[in-house]
């Protein structure tokens, strides 16, 4: 009898069970995460496991540009910015450099502390409207 990984089950519940806003956070700490793994691989000279992480990483950014919500005028600010990020991995990924994928990371890094703040500020209205109401 095979056991679940309950990591994996963890995981699996984190997701199908977070609200969009946490999975865009999700989203945001994946690509730091892919782009951390391509560092490494950099380091070790492990061509291979450069280009999967990037390529997820692309993956992550291209998610988050096709998710904007177009109706809201800093979607389109954010789709330029996604777009050259994207552009940024391709050439970090060709050229095997570090420093692009740290550019980058500084750009997802700011993206994530802001959306995690746009979280917090939204759980705190949303429990000062409850508290009113009671």
């Amino acid at each position: 009898m095979a056991m679940k990984n309950p990591y994996q089950t963890y995981s699996n519940n984190a997701v199908t069970t977070a609200s969009p806003g946490e999975l865009t956070l999700m989203l945001y700490n994946g690509c730091l995460k892919f782009i951390n793994q391509a560092k490494k691989a950099i380091a070790d000279q492990d061509i291979e496991a450069k280009n999967t992480s990037i390529q997820k990483a692309q993956a992550i950014i291209q998610e988050l540009m096709v998710t904007l919500n177009m109706d809201v005028a800093v979607s389109e600010n954010l789709l330029s910015l996604y777009d050259y990020l994207n552009r940024r991995l391709i050439e970090a990924n060709i050229k095997s450099d570090t420093a692009v994928l740290e550019e980058v990371e500084g750009f997802v890094t700011e993206f994530r502390d802001a959306w995690k703040e746009v979280i917090q500020k939204n759980r705190e209205l949303q429990h000062a409207g409850a508290g009113g109401q009671a």
